[in-house]
Parts: structure tokens; sequence; C-alpha cells
């Protein structure tokens, strides 16, 4: 499933959980795609907070608390890592993740508090949902097979990283604009894990962030800007990435095309897809900075209709309509465009 699919899921168990109709969900995926960020992002959405439980590096007594005598009898401590209404609010996110990297006896020891949302004693605050994620068996990740009794226990969502989605995502956060293109015209690179590689690092969601802060440190050499980001998504991927770069290294005037001046579109496909996303970024940096976005929005637009691959037209005003607030549907230069990709909006 899709990352903004699962967002959704994810907000509407947040709210299913202040009903009481809460199912225990668990999140698989391999290493990078955005798990953990996902269920954070779930919790942001909904202003609760998120107590993250690395099972991975508990012991069976950290759920289950610690004996103490209370005159004849024996009490159990109730640790402090797990949530309390009074002070962590009436709702919430507890977050079983890695879980099924830890040991089986503390996976055991999670049974209870899946299905019966309690250890001993203690229970899970009404309105708080319970989340748990891990790495799919095979994804080069330490995991132990989930026992049917726990697997039982949850509804069950793979996550798939999606181009789409990521690209939304790194245009908010403002990543290198080159990586986004480079990802939008090799999309195959954005996971790329082969079990069988020797090689420690791979691409992920994750590592092209990381590779993006390569890019801002060592941008001024080509050598070793390669190096850097190979270390992070390894040689393969360096090597297209750097590839692409070069191609692209020669853009139009961008903020000419956001002016609407005549501007020629390149000739080679690879920085048609770089100037595609640096209109982009630069009238949702125009935005943020309280430009006036409409015409803008409209030059761009027009400029799309001229790309000769129409469907990097398409990706250019999905991209532009997923990151401003403008709505592009509004605009003069909207109508116009939709006529040239109508067989491809239907398709």
């Amino acid at each position: 499933m899709r990352p903004a699919r699962l967002l959704t899921v994810l907000a509407r168990e947040l709210d299913a959980a202040l009903a009481g109709t809460h199912t225990p969900v668990m999140v698989w995926g391999a290493p990078g795609v955005g798990k953990s960020d996902l269920v954070r992002a779930a919790a942001t959405a909904a202003a609760v907070p998120v107590i993250d439980l690395r099972l991975s590096q508990l012991e069976p007594s950290d759920l289950r608390g610690i004996p103490w005598r209370d005159g004849q009898r024996v009490e159990w401590a109730v640790p402090a890592v797990l949530p309390d209404a009074d002070r962590d609010g009436p709702r919430g996110v507890l977050f079983l993740d890695e879980i099924n990297a830890a040991l089986p006896a503390v996976t055991a020891a999670a049974y209870q508090l899946v299905l019966d949302r309690r250890v001993g004693d203690w229970r899970v605050p009404d309105g708080w949902a319970v989340i748990a994620a891990g790495n799919r068996q095979g994804d080069r990740g330490v995991t132990h097979a989930m026992a049917a009794p726990l697997a039982n226990r949850f509804a069950h969502f793979t996550l798939e990283p999606h181009i789409d989605d990521w690209a939304a995502w790194a245009h908010a956060g403002g990543l290198d604009a080159r990586l986004i293109a480079f990802l939008r015209f090799r999309p195959e690179r954005l996971l790329d894990l082969d079990a069988a590689a020797s090689e420690a690092a791979f691409p992920s969601p994750r590592t092209w962030a990381f590779a993006a802060r390569a890019l801002a440190r060592f941008d001024d050499d080509a050598g070793l800007r390669q190096d850097a980001i190979a270390a992070c998504v390894g040689h393969a991927a360096a090597a297209d990435c750097a590839g692409f770069l070069r191609h692209a290294a020669t853009l139009p005037d961008i903020d000419a095309i956001v002016r609407g001046e005549a501007v020629d579109v390149p000739a080679a496909v690879e920085p048609q897809y770089a100037v595609a996303t640096a209109l982009v970024r630069r009238v949702l940096d125009l935005e943020r900075d309280g430009g006036a976005v409409g015409p803008a929005c409209d030059h761009v637009l027009a400029y799309a209709g001229r790309l000769p691959l129409r469907e990097l037209g398409l990706m250019l005003v999905t991209d532009l309509q997923r990151s401003v607030r403008t709505p592009l549907i509004a605009r003069p230069a909207f109508r116009a465009w939709a006529d040239g990709v109508a067989d491809l909006l239907h398709a």
C-alpha cells in the first residue's frame, strides 16, 4: 500500500481508538521505506503523542514490570515507558517498533498488550491506538518469524514506497530538486534492495534523504560528491545519479519561465526532468515567500504543455498541485493544458 493511502488508514484507526473500535495495526515494509515516519506523521496530524517502544531492545520485564512485595502480596511496578493518560494525555499511539526483531520471549509478553490492551493490571488507556511495525523476512534485517497467535491479533498492511508520495514529501522538506528529478527519471531507484548483495549501502527513501545532505555538503567537488552519495545509496545508484546530474547541469532560466517569458525546452530528456522539478520547487518557494503564485502557475502550466513527453508534463502538474495550496483547476491556463493531455487523464 502506498504511503498516502496507509496514512489515511492510520488516521482512521486513531479516530477509532477514541470511539473504542480500534483494531491493532501491523505495518510491514523493507528497511528505510518510512514505516516509523509514517506512524509519527499520522500522530502529528492528529496532534497526539507517540510512545515508541523498540521491542528489539527490551526484556520481557520491561513490559511486565518488576515485582515488589506489599505485605503478603506481590505487586508489579508499571514500567514508566508505558502510556499514562494523566501524564501523556487521553489520546495517543503506542508504537511497537521492530516487533519481529524482538526476542520471542518479548513478543510473547506483547500478546496480551496487543489484543487485550493490558499487561497484568496495567491497561492501555482508552483513546490510545496500538500500532506495530517491522521489516519483512528476506529484507537483510534481523527478524524472527511472527508467531501465529501474535499475527492473528493484528490487521496487516505492507508499505510500498511510491514516487509521487515521496516527491511530495521531498518538496515539502526542501530536499535538493535535482535528486527529486533524478528519481522521477529513474523511479526504480527509489528502493532497490537486493537481499543477496554484499554492499552495505542501498537506495531507499531514507538513504536518498541522506544523499541529499551529502549533495549539499560536497556539491563543489564532483568526484567527492559521487563518493559521498555512494556511501548513502550504493555505487550503482550513485553512478546513475552522477550521470543525470551532469546532463542536467545546464538548465534554462527557471525564473524566466515562472515570469512567463519565452524559454526553449531542453532537447535531452534528463534536463527536461530537471527543469520540471525545478519549476515545482520555484513556485513552492514563491508561495512560501508570499509571492503571486497564480500567474506563476499559469506560466508553468503553459510550459508543461510544451514538453515533448506529455507524461512528463502530467508529472509536473501533478507535483505542482501536490505541493502548492493554489488549486490549479481554477487557473485560466489549466483548461488549455488539460485539453492537451485529456487522453492521459482518462486512461
